[in-house]
């Protein structure tokens, strides 16, 4: 019951839609232009996580279009996380996200923000969900979406941020505004590295 407080709590602090789909700003990445942008981080676990940590690659080979972000947004209006999932799932691919030791997956949404320090990094993608997950059928498939936002300082090429595996976006029944859920407790991102001109 804690551990559903604590989640409901940062989903409504950090989550507002607009930051990652909605915002008007301006992304610094040119269009058509072929990217090979690569980030590392040490996700570190939280609450009942606490002690667990993993290595977390992304690789950036595009950035997303206002076209698409706009489907997304269109997408969520017309059938919320569900929607979103569907949509995610048959763009095309923008970079890779990986954990040592695996493959990774896809990520079919990406931006990159203007900050006073740097920039932000966001992704956003449809989870993969494995045959025994479908199979329970549990909780856990309404969490269909993965989520990470990366804060990094342009002189340092360092950074910090958050990694949500599992998250939903949905309706806050009091506020009225749109925000993510995670289904665990979000991953910490420290020793954030932009390792693109290594």
């Amino acid at each position: 019951m804690k551990n559903t407080k604590q989640a409901a709590l940062f989903s409504t602090a950090i989550a507002i839609v607009g930051m990652l789909l909605l915002t008007g700003l301006h992304s610094l990445a040119a269009d058509d232009q072929r990217l090979n942008e690569v980030y590392q981080a040490q996700a570190m676990g939280q609450n009942t996580q606490v002690g667990k940590t993993f290595n977390v690659t992304i690789r950036i080979t595009e950035y997303s279009t206002p076209e698409e972000r706009q489907d997304l947004v269109d997408a969520f209006n017309s059938a919320g996380s569900k929607g979103l999932y569907n949509a995610l799932d048959k763009m095309p691919a923008k970079g890779r996200i990986a954990i040592t030791g695996t493959l990774g997956y896809d990520i079919h949404f990406a931006r990159k923000l203007p900050t006073e320090e740097g920039f932000k990094l966001r992704v956003l993608t449809s989870r993969p969900i494995n045959f025994g997950e479908a199979w329970n059928s549990g909780r856990s498939m309404d969490y269909n979406l993965s989520m990470l936002e990366l804060d990094l300082n342009k002189e340092t090429g360092k950074g910090t941020g958050t990694l949500m595996p599992a998250s939903k976006f949905k309706i806050d029944k009091k506020s009225g505004e749109v925000v993510v859920e995670a289904f665990k407790n979000p991953w910490t991102l420290t020793n954030v590295m932009d390792r693109s001109k290594d």
